[in-house]
């Protein structure tokens, strides 16, 4: 998959996931996003429906098996260079999920995975989108 200067968007998934009153965050360690943290997903890879792509990129990040919910919001990141010219183009659907099993440990193009009080989402460098994803979805009193 041609992931600079693609010919079409990617299409990706991303998962938000509560304990309480913390979200699981991982932190990127490839571009684009090296560095970063955002939710945990990725692409979707051919034949795979958005629900598969969702669990297992969560897996492969965290170490933790989760159930999609709920399609929360779907969110287009396009990053182009100085000329203008479209670098990264991805559309990504994030699901609400509930944490079905597994134990934390960040693995594939994840350099670290944790939980992160919503309280300090602002220390952590998310953007500006994930982080209205994340505060529209967070649990209820």
């Amino acid at each position: 998959m041609i992931r600079q200067y693609p010919k079409r968007p990617i299409f990706g998934v991303g998962a938000i996931v509560f304990k309480g009153d913390d979200v699981l965050l991982v932190r990127r360690g490839r571009p684009p996003g090296k560095g970063d943290w955002s939710l945990p997903g990725g692409a979707v890879e051919l034949g795979e429906s958005a629900k598969a792509a969702l669990v297992r990129e969560v897996r492969e990040e965290t170490g933790l098996e989760v159930a999609p919910e709920k399609l929360i919001a779907v969110v287009d990141i396009i990053v182009r260079d100085g000329d203008g010219a479209v670098r990264h183009h991805y559309a990504v659907a994030d699901y609400k999920c509930e944490v079905a099993g597994g134990t934390l440990k960040a693995g594939g193009d994840a350099a670290e995975a944790r939980w992160v009080p919503l309280k300090d989402l602002k220390k952590y460098r998310l953007t500006p989108k994930a982080q209205e994803v994340i505060l529209g979805s967070e649990p209820k009193p």
